[in-house]
């Protein structure tokens, strides 16, 4: 038996996941980060992606979106506070490519510095939805 840490991830609205699990991988500002039993303490921003959760070798591994957020990691506990989370089989993929299309579009016109900006938060965001959907499709 493998050991596990117990993990949360919480949107602004409710929780959508409380459980444990092996492995915990996110998509931290620097980087791509895993975490196990027995890291150290940490508490950092996550960028627009996915939270994967290794429950188990009898289990499918969880995905989920988060629109970002900040991770917490206790000896016992990883929390991931986010905005937006949903499980990555709840989303629609019609949905994350209209809204890719609609960001590129503000993007290619350019018209205004906080329009290009929020054009660019905009394009990550529905980029990381489409990722967590094509994550959850190969891992089927």
């Amino acid at each position: 038996m493998a050991f596990t840490i117990n993990v949360d991830i919480v949107s602004a609205e409710k929780t959508i996941y409380s459980g444990s699990a092996e492995t915990v991988t996110v998509s931290g500002e620097i980087g791509d980060m895993g975490i196990q039993v027995g890291h150290a303490p940490l508490l950092t921003f996550l960028r627009p992606g996915q939270v994967r959760l290794k429950i188990g070798d009898d289990h499918p591994d969880e995905i989920f979106y988060v629109s970002g957020g900040i991770l917490e990691v206790q000896p016992s506990l990883v929390t991931v506070l986010a905005d937006v989370a949903e499980r990555a089989k709840d989303l629609d993929e019609a949905e994350a490519q209209k809204a890719v299309a609609q960001a590129r579009n503000v993007l290619a016109e350019k018209s205004a510095q906080m329009e290009y900006a929020k054009g660019l938060a905009e394009l990550a965001q529905a980029m990381a939805q489409l990722k967590a959907i094509r994550a959850l499709r190969e891992k089927k």
